[in-house]
């Protein structure tokens, strides 16, 4: 039984295809258009999809969409109605998307994928929760959902045994923690639904300042986690941005214009903010370890994206065990979708055996995408008058790892690529962990990003714990923890003097490349199950260095998603000042190559100050 599950109208729509309960293939539509976080009808994804499985549109049984337009267009008008006439303006701005696509799913459906069969609605957080639960590798456990806001639902926790999910209670809109974090997104001057994750990386600059602030004024924090926000300083119901002048005032003036110098305020805030949604988190969490009285937890929903609110739930939390959703957000729910009807509408069986596989869990590792012959990349190489060496797929990690060991920086890119927000070893680019200057190179002349973003650690999965305080499983980079203390590198009195970015040069560690500034890494573990060439050049390196760490950040530029075809892998890995590609078996040294048109044009548009 084929079913295609689909998310779309939001932020990072996207596609899943599952054959039997077997997740075969999922991409997120932005890999395809290349319009970051493209919300459209996931068209490409779509037929990327039919096409990795060798069928037709006709060949499919059900096509579920990822929640129901009709509560979600309901949520709307009731909104428009309670703050009337004040939100004329967002009102009109948002009705002709609903009227014209949004409203009209079955048809769209039909139009664009060329199907006249069943079409199913979940609800929102109920793709969450299967996103979250049905993949794991648990035949039972507490589930939490925490995003934005979906039909009327912010936030949902419950229950997952064999084939089935209980959601016991959820929180509603306007009331969401998701929304609060993206208020702050917005007025610290960076983009919502994208920029989430660049105010988690700045709180460490920041002291706590307006934490005690925000609980008096902005949110009313139960025991349970559920949360009340004071409307009076937000503006998203009913305007155009997130935050109002009233906020302004509370927090000494206006939200910082993009691409603007960050100043101490903004760092300030970001703590701030994430201290607040950890304490949320963990209250979250630990109410549901109470009613379920589960040992394991599910997550997923944008929020579970903040792998450090996810690291701290299991160094402090009541679980054992933390499994989450690696696509978390709005293009999981495709994946939800698709998998909640085939176990709860369908009442198909479930055991984790089946689930799992020769896998850790049902994701596959998150490699679902798509993937390039020798034959196709040999294809495009010659095409495009490039000069490389072929290299035997088992020599390829001893080659990489020599190049790595010299601070070079390599693009890779092999297999299929992954689903979701991370590179994971397959569309990634590298570097040595051990250099102190690989961070501010990386930022400034590959990704041509914010030079305090900090970059993740892939670790041996049997050597995690001789790295990092962590001993668990973490393969899709979704938990933080601190470096070992006798790694660290302990500060001067001078450099403790230091305040906010000043603090970004200061090594921090025996691996300063994947330390924060508070000697925390966000941690991605490798098993050879489940990436056999990644964890062989991670060996390799090993073998050479002592050190079972690499830099690995995604294989992309700011504001463009990662790469997918080895065009686009070419394309910016000759844009940029990386010094070697490994594109399959193939590895190109940029020295070897001639000029890209448009090369300097393109890299003064990203340059920043």
């Amino acid at each position: 039984m084929w079913i295609l599950g689909l998310s779309a109208y939001y932020h990072d729509s996207a596609a899943c295809l599952v054959r039997d309960g077997e997740v075969v293939a999922a991409a997120q539509e932005e890999r395809f258009s290349r319009k970051k976080h493209d919300h459209r009808f996931p068209a490409a994804a779509v037929q990327f999809c039919l096409r990795h499985a060798g069928i037709a549109a006709r060949d499919l049984d059900l096509v579920v969409f990822y929640d129901k337009p009709l509560q979600k267009f309901e949520r709307l008008l009731e909104t428009y109605l309670d703050y009337a006439p004040s939100g004329l303006r967002s009102f009109i701005q948002a009705m002709p998307l609903w009227l014209r696509e949004k409203l009209w799913m079955r048809e769209e459906i039909a139009k664009q994928c060329g199907f006249e069969g069943r079409v199913l609605f979940t609800e929102h957080h109920e793709s969450h929760a299967a996103s979250a639960f049905f993949p794991s590798p648990f035949e039972s456990a507490a589930i939490l959902t925490i995003d934005g806001v979906g039909e009327w639902a912010t936030s949902s926790y419950g229950w997952g045994r064999g084939n089935e999910i209980h959601l016991l209670a959820e929180m509603h809109f306007p009331h969401s923690l998701g929304l609060l974090y993206s208020a702050f997104t917005y007025y610290t001057g960076f983009k919502v639904n994208c920029g989430e994750y660049k105010v988690m990386g700045l709180a460490p600059y920041g002291e706590p300042r307006y934490t005690q602030k925000m609980l008096d004024e902005l949110v009313d924090v139960r025991q349970d986690g559920s949360l009340r926000l004071n409307m009076r300083y937000f503006n998203y119901c009913q305007g155009l941005t997130m935050t109002n002048r009233a906020f302004d005032r509370l927090f000494g003036g206006p939200p910082r214009k993009p691409e603007a110098p960050l100043t101490q305020r903004e760092m300030d805030l970001a703590r701030s903010v994430q201290e607040v949604t950890e304490l949320v988190m963990m209250r979250m969490a630990q109410h549901v370890h109470k009613v379920t009285g589960e040992r394991r937890l599910c997550l997923a929903g944008g929020v579970a994206l903040n792998c450090v609110g996810n690291g701290r739930i299991l160094r402090e939390g009541p679980y054992e065990q933390l499994w989450i959703q690696p696509a978390a957000g709005d293009a999981g729910g495709a994946l939800g979708a698709a998998l909640s009807a085939w176990y709860q509408y369908g009442g198909r069986s479930r055991s984790t055996t089946e689930v799992c596989g020769p896998h850790s869990d049902g994701m596959r590792g998150a490699f679902l995408g798509p993937e390039f012959s020798p034959q196709e990349i040999r294809d495009f190489l010659h095409a495009a008058g490039a000069r490389y060496h072929e290299v035997d797929h088992r020599a390829l990690p001893d080659r990489v790892a020599a190049l790595l060991a010299e601070e070079k920086v390599v693009g890779w890119f092999q297999g299929r690529m992954e689903f979701g927000p991370r590179a994971l070893g397959a569309r990634s680019i590298l570097g040595d962990p051990r250099s102190p200057r690989m961070q501010s190179v990386m930022n400034l002349k590959i990704k041509f990003r914010e030079s305090f973003r900090p970059f993740a650690p892939s670790v041996l999965r049997e050597r995690v714990s001789d790295y990092f305080q962590m001993d668990c499983d973490s393969p899709y980079m979704l938990l933080v923890a601190p470096v070992r203390d006798e790694l660290r590198i302990s500060m001067t009195e001078g450099q403790q003097r230091l305040f906010g970015i000043e603090k970004l040069n200061v090594p921090r560690s025996t691996i300063p490349a994947v330390t924060h500034v508070d000697y925390s890494a966000r941690i991605q573990t490798v098993r050879r199950e489940e990436n056999p060439l990644y964890y062989d050049l991670l060996r390799a390196f090993e073998r050479r260095t002592g050190c079972p760490v690499l830099v690995n950040t995604s294989f992309n530029v700011r504001g463009e998603p990662i790469v997918c075809t080895p065009e686009q892998a070419y394309t910016c890995f000759m844009r940029t000042e990386m010094d070697y590609l490994a594109l399959g078996d193939y590895l190109l040294d940029k020295r070897a190559q001639g000029e890209l048109a448009e090369t300097k044009a393109w890299q003064e548009e990203f340059q920043l100050d």
